[in-house]
């Protein structure tokens, strides 16, 4: 996205709005993943994708939202659209954001799964006023469509880097 740069405390109604649709997918979970993402900004429109050889579905659905968000040069008012409801019920239902303040639990004996990946996404929410919603996976909805041919094309290339947050 190529709009200027403001300073983070411009008043959120004033903040550009863009939507992002984003995907996960694995070959196998745990197998090789990757993850597609479409940004939508009035007339520009910029696709994103990547993988990893070993990772999970999951992951591959935060990473989609992280690589979105980065993708931004401002603060925007964002809303992000995914077929995940794991990822949006954490961040609309403040799951991850309780993981967080309690040190990476979920409650008194279970740990928070992908704490490096949440943390990375509440970050990149601070400075973006983000909305997260949910579409049913492959229902027809164009810009979902195409988040996940690009998230298989780049589960499926050779030579893919180490996701280095995954542990087995």
């Amino acid at each position: 996205m190529s709009v200027p740069v403001r300073k983070p405390s411009v008043s959120k109604g004033n903040l550009p709005r863009v939507t992002i649709f984003t995907d996960g997918a694995c070959l196998g979970n745990p197998g090789p993943g990757g993850y597609g993402v479409v940004l939508l900004f009035g007339p520009q429109r910029k696709e994103l994708s990547g993988g990893y050889r070993l990772t999970t579905n999951n992951r591959m659905e935060i990473m989609a939202a992280i690589a979105g968000l980065e993708a931004l040069t401002q603060p925007c008012t964002v809303a992000l659209i995914s077929d995940s409801q794991y990822l949006v019920n954490a961040m609309e239902k403040g799951w991850a954001a309780k993981w967080k303040a309690s040190r990476w639990m979920r409650n008194k004996t279970e740990k928070a799964i992908n704490p490096d990946l949440w943390e990375r996404l509440l970050a990149l929410c601070s400075k973006h006023d983000v909305t997260f919603s949910w579409v049913r996976g492959h229902s027809g909805t164009k810009e979902n469509e195409r988040c996940d041919r690009l998230a298989v094309t780049a589960a499926n290339q050779q030579g893919l880097p180490e996701d280095d947050g995954y542990r087995p």
